[in-house]
């Protein structure tokens, strides 16, 4: 399992590690709008989906805004932001910030994507920051547990990654 701290301190994933090569978990996740999303309602496309543990925070925004301008370029791939934030704030923060090219999904109901893949934080009730690669076929083809909770992921791999997947 990933170590990872938040803050400096450890924390306690809940889950299991998702790897390159596995197949992706499936999860439930709630849109904006409170509807259910699954990984199967992008099946056939290519997923970017970067974790954050709260959209409202600076390197959150800054990962989710740097995805948001990388996904007009990526053509036919979904780029999913999850985080355990409410629907409405999410659905705010994207709307005063302009963020047009990433789908907010929440984790808040269930942790359901928390325990899937690994990334629920069990003292805190948020989600660790990470990035997974998912190709059409549902494999993992990558995947980052980012060690400190408040640095951030390695856009460059990550971006490579969905150029890769197919």
């Amino acid at each position: 399992m990933a170590s990872i701290t938040f803050k400096n301190n450890p924390v306690t994933l809940v889950g299991s590690e998702v790897k390159a090569g596995d197949q992706a978990p499936d999860f439930t996740v709630l849109a904006n709008d409170l509807s259910e999303v699954t990984l199967q309602d992008s099946k056939g496309k290519v997923r970017l989906i970067s974790v954050v543990p709260s959209i409202d925070t600076g390197v959150c925004d800054a990962q989710t805004r740097k995805f948001n301008e990388e996904a007009v370029k990526f053509g036919n791939v979904e780029v999913l932001t999850i985080s355990a934030d409410l629907p409405f704030a999410q659905k705010r923060w994207c709307g005063s910030n302009g963020i047009e090219n990433v789908q907010t999904l929440s984790d808040h109901r269930d942790m359901s994507f928390g325990e899937a893949y690994g990334v629920y934080m069990k003292e805190l009730r948020l989600l660790a920051r990470s990035v997974f690669v998912v190709n059409s076929n549902d494999e993992v083809t990558y995947a980052e547990y980012v060690s400190e909770g408040t640095d951030h992921p390695n856009y460059e791999a990550a971006i490579e990654a969905v150029k890769n997947a197919k």
